[in-house]
């Protein structure tokens, strides 16, 4: 099986290419990117992508694919109140068929919006592997550890169960521990090993807010919550969802704990968190990728949306309008993805031997014309619905904006979920 897309103006986002290149062929051989260069041909489906723009696959490394179905619950609550008022008592009504919809839902929000990829941490983990499955998104996943004793293992049984099920090319996963507000240090001793046995990287929210970073504090009896990484993670590979309140201490240890970031400004902005220090993050050489959050706080799964709040605030509260080039936002949101999730050696760059998980985009609209730079373009002018053609795994999953799924019908279902759990 082959597929040739003709004529793209490339953003490669190799170290090894140019920046830019104007009317670029890439032939995509079974689901690999087998040639890229001038007047290439095929005998399968040919993509006239002239006058548009290839860019790899947009990597979102901080979701809950699920919350789809809790858009716009969370206007006027803080965190916490959020959770224990809103969030809980309604996840605590949610079903495994619930959890399939509404992961399809998001599944298909991301194909329509440019993501190929997504970092979940969720429960009901096998529905949401089925949605990425039916849908052909990219996933890394696992099952949401919570626990405040080591004998409280049910859910690390869990994941255990799921690492021994699967073995699919689209799926992979990661060790997921919610927080260490909401686990003490038993159970982190016991993720870890779990990690360790299964060669698992880590993927944790820390230091949303105020509130959790004096519960983590005051629970593991440290001065600052990254002591805690250091101690504890054994240098394990790690994802750190938020990290809103560090401090410069904090930075200063989580720079050789290997630590990479995932900024998810908007979430963080609608709850009323603050915002992430990322340029001493990454004046520091720590890796920053991007998440949405899941929809309950981050409204939707558009990564573009993201991207462009990510430089505007960071320029904004530094005064510094030289802070975030567009074209390092752009890193953020494909090839760091891919380094924060240890798949950089298969996703996040569109080069020759790699995954073919990439996208098309549109810039022809009267919003977009002239370009005068296409990379400030993409950061600050571009709606993930101006994504034209959505490639995982060398698979058309959109073409012309036509997504190959029956939105209508998961819509619907997930309309009524919500009218039975609100």
């Amino acid at each position: 099986m082959s597929l040739l897309i003709k004529n793209c103006n490339l953003i490669s986002m190799s170290d090894d290419r140019d920046k830019y290149e104007e009317g670029i062929d890439i032939l995509i051989e079974n689901n690999k990117i087998s040639k890229i260069g001038n007047n290439l041909e095929t005998d399968g489906e040919v993509i006239d992508a002239k006058g548009k723009v290839a860019l790899p696959g947009l990597i979102n490394t901080h979701t809950h694919l699920p919350m789809s179905i809790f858009r716009e619950t969370v206007d006027g609550y803080k965190t916490h109140d959020w959770l224990e008022k809103v969030m809980w008592p309604l996840e605590d009504k949610l079903v495994a068929e619930d959890v399939y919809w509404a992961s399809k839902l998001s599944c298909i929000e991301m194909i329509k919006t440019g993501t190929t990829t997504a970092n979940d941490m969720y429960f009901f983990t096998d529905s949401i592997i089925k949605a990425a499955l039916d849908t052909g998104v990219r996933l890394q996943t696992t099952r949401c550890l919570v626990g405040n004793s080591k004998y409280d293992v049910s859910r690390i049984n869990e994941l255990k169960d799921i690492l021994a099920r699967y073995n699919e090319e689209n799926i992979s996963f990661n060790l997921g521990i919610h927080g260490l507000y909401t686990c003490n240090e038993e159970y982190v001793e016991k993720c870890i090993d779990l990690a360790e046995e299964n060669n698992l990287h880590i993927h944790m929210h820390f230091c949303e807010n105020q509130q959790e970073r004096e519960e983590t504090v005051k629970i593991y009896n440290v001065g600052n919550p990254s002591e805690v990484i250091k101690n504890s993670f054994r240098g394990i590979h790690n994802v750190l969802a938020h990290c809103v309140k560090i401090t410069n201490e904090d930075i200063n240890i989580l720079k050789d704990t290997n630590t990479y970031i995932s900024h998810c400004p908007i979430s963080n902005l609608k709850l009323g968190c603050g915002l992430a220090p990322i340029d001493k993050l990454i004046s520091n050489g720590i890796c920053v990728s991007l998440g949405t959050d899941g929809q309950g706080s981050g409204s939707n799964l558009d990564m573009f949306e993201t991207m462009k709040a990510t430089a505007l605030l960071q320029k904004g509260i530094n005064e510094n309008p030289e802070l975030m080039p567009a074209y390092e936002v752009l890193k953020m949101a494909t090839i760091n993805g891919a380094k924060a999730l240890k798949l950089d050696d298969k996703i996040g760059t569109i080069e020759e031997g790699k995954i073919a998980d990439l996208i098309i985009i549109d810039i022809n609209e009267i919003l977009s014309r002239p370009v005068n730079n296409i990379f400030a373009e993409l950061v600050y002018n571009t709606k993930g619905y101006d994504v034209d053609t959505t490639i995982v795994n060398g698979k058309v999953l959109m073409k012309n904006k036509i997504v190959k799924q029956n939105v209508d019908d998961v819509i619907l279902n997930c309309e009524r979920v919500v009218e039975r759990i609100k």
